[in-house]
Formats: structure tokens, C-alpha cells, sequence
């Protein structure tokens, strides 16, 4: 069999197997009402209780499914899960789900290509941010702990890149587990109030990551070559 049309059978099926999985998963929320609870905590946190015993289990597939094929609001399911589990252990079966998810997501980019990739994130994106990851090894650190990028998408086209299993990894249990136990224990209101002070506090919060967010962008090269030399040094001297 010629190499380029097995090439092509391979990336056509693994489209198809994606194409299944993502259809078939919506159509499962579609039918069972979830789809329409994914825009409310309320709801969402309802729907999750009616499983009972499965909750916990639904929560991480949830979790999961968000991250490797349909984009679901991570923070909404995390804050579901905080009210109905406590913001610790909603916080581990996230991280749990999430962890799952990346690996899945990175597996895809790194196995299947740039075709593929394509396909689950468009063409555009996939451009954009294999170009971005391609110069920014370091940055996809800071990227993953920051808000308002598109995790679930660099994941992906991290596959794309030079990126080792072991740094994608150590950087999503790091970034992941921050990002996700704060939020658990942010989003129940006892850290820091919705109220009083504490709308002053979550104002500057957001400033701060808006101002982070820009940085990050602007002088990505600069951060770059600067995690660049603190890791070059620290190999220096083991």
C-alpha cells in the first residue's frame, strides 16, 4: 500500500473515531438536558446530585470530556463541584478529570499531527498557537496558570511541538493543581467575600491577571530567555 494513501486512511479514520466521539458525546448531553444546565451552577450542580453514587464519577468524566473534546466551562463545572463536594475534594476529582484530559489532548497532537489537530481546534488556532508554542517552551507555563487562554486547545497543539511527555506533564500537575485549588476555594466565597471588601479585592485580582495576561504576550521572548537561563543555571549547578 502506497505510504501516502496509508498516511491518509489513518488521519481519515482518526477524524472519523474524533468526529464519533464529540457528536455522540453531545448528543448524550443533548439527551439527557445536561447541555442546557452547562450555562448555570444551579443547574449544573442539580443535575450532578441526581446521580447520586455517580456523581463523583460524572464529575471527573465532565472534567475530562472538557478538556480532551468539547469546550465546556471548566471554572462553572469547578465551582459546581465546590459546592456540592467541598472546594478540597472537588478540587482533586477535578485534577483528576483535567489530568486525564491533557494527556489525552497532548497524545492527539503528538500522535495524529497537525491534520488532526486542525480538525478538533481549527485551522487558525492551530497555526496561531503552534507558532507561539514553537518560540515559547517556557511561556506555556505561565499561559497555563494565567486565565483566558485556551488550555484545553495549547494542550493540544503542545503535541505539535518539541515539548517532552515529562515537561508537558510536570507543567500541567504543577500549573493544573494551582490554578484548580484555587479556584475550588475561591469560588465558595469564605477566602475572600462577593461582598463588602471583597469586591475590591476580586477587582484587583482581575487586573492583575488582565495585566499578567498582556505581559505575557507582549514580551513572551523576553520571559522566554529569562526561564530559559534559570533552568540553565539550576542544571549548572547539580
Amino acid at each position: 500500500m502506497n505510504p501516502k494513501f496509508k498516511t491518509f486512511l489513518k488521519i481519515l479514520l482518526v477524524v472519523f473515531v474524533s468526529a464519533v466521539v464529540i457528536v455522540g458525546t453531545y448528543l448524550i448531553l443533548l439527551y439527557t438536558g445536561l447541555w442546557e444546565k452547562l450555562n448555570s451552577v444551579e443547574k449544573l450542580k442539580s443535575f450532578i446530585l441526581e446521580q447520586g453514587i455517580w456523581g463523583r464519577v460524572f464529575f471527573v468524566f465532565l472534567q475530562f470530556i472538557q478538556v480532551a473534546f468539547l469546550p465546556i466551562p471548566s471554572p462553572l463545572v469547578v465551582v459546581a463541584g465546590s459546592l456540592i463536594y467541598g472546594p478540597f475534594q472537588a478540587s482533586l476529582l477535578s485534577l483528576a478529570g483535567i489530568l486525564l484530559g491533557s494527556a489525552v489532548a497532548f497524545a492527539i497532537g503528538r500522535i495524529f499531527g497537525k491534520k488532526v489537530v486542525s480538525f478538533m481546534v481549527g485551522k487558525d488556532n492551530q497555526k496561531k498557537w503552534s507558532s507561539y508554542l514553537s518560540n515559547a517552551k517556557y511561556s506555556f507555563v505561565l499561559m497555563m496558570l494565567l486565565p483566558l487562554f485556551p488550555d484545553d486547545v495549547l494542550c493540544m497543539v503542545a503535541g505539535l511541538t518539541d515539548m517532552s511527555w515529562t515537561f508537558f506533564m510536570v507543567t500541567q500537575l504543577i500549573t493544573r493543581t494551582i490554578g484548580i485549588f484555587t479556584m475550588s476555594f475561591l469560588s465558595v466565597g469564605d477566602i475572600i467575600p462577593f461582598s463588602g471588601w471583597g469586591i475590591y479585592v476580586w477587582i484587583l485580582i482581575g487586573l492583575f491577571a488582565v495585566l499578567a495576561i498582556y505581559f505575557s504576550i507582549k514580551y513572551n521572548k523576553e520571559i522566554e530567555n529569562l526561564i530559559y537561563k534559570v533552568f540553565k543555571k539550576k542544571k549548572a549547578v547539580k
